[in-house]
């Protein structure tokens, strides 16, 4: 009795999404992170400047509340921008707002939708392609599938559902 061999993964049944509208969608979730950190940052700078008095001398300044400060907000911003992406990309719509308005959608290999825990590997992984001069981010113009270094990192692909 011969037994079946185990199927391989298939190409998503969508085509691949190429780099400008990736660019594009990318704006759009810029837009609306920036927004919502410019009120993060406005509540916080509101607390600093109870630490930093205008001509207060150096010497009087509390570094170790100031670093906390600004520790926290850019904790709470990273927290943000973190469940933004892996929440919305591994949620039934599959992408994230900016993706979702160009009709993209992130997948598996399979086209599937993708699980919290590797939405996530693939927000960390996009700090790989940032750190190495956004050459990552620019392997999607030059690969067969359109993926960026985070992408084959993560196992992921975009899509375009139109």
């Amino acid at each position: 009795m011969a037994t079946a061999a185990p199927a391989r993964p298939q190409a998503a049944p969508s085509q691949y999404a190429g780099f400008w509208i990736r660019v594009a969608a990318w704006f759009i979730d810029a837009v609306i992170l920036g927004i919502v950190n410019s009120i993060i940052m406005a509540f916080f700078g509101g607390g600093l400047s109870t630490l930093i008095k205008p001509g207060q001398d150096a010497s009087t300044l509390n570094l170790a509340a100031i670093f906390a400060a600004v520790g926290t907000m850019l904790l709470v911003t990273f927290a943000i921008q973190f469940a933004y992406f892996t929440f919305l990309e591994s949620s039934e719509k599959q992408a994230t707002v900016g993706k979702m308005a160009l009709g993209l959608k992130v997948t598996d290999a399979n086209g599937k939708r993708i699980s919290v825990g590797r939405a996530a590997g693939r927000w960390f992984s996009k700090m790989i392609s940032g750190m190495i001069l956004g050459i990552g981010y620019l392997m999607v113009a030059f690969t067969e599938k359109k993926q960026g270094l985070h992408d084959m990192i993560a196992t992921t692909f975009v899509v375009s559902t139109k």
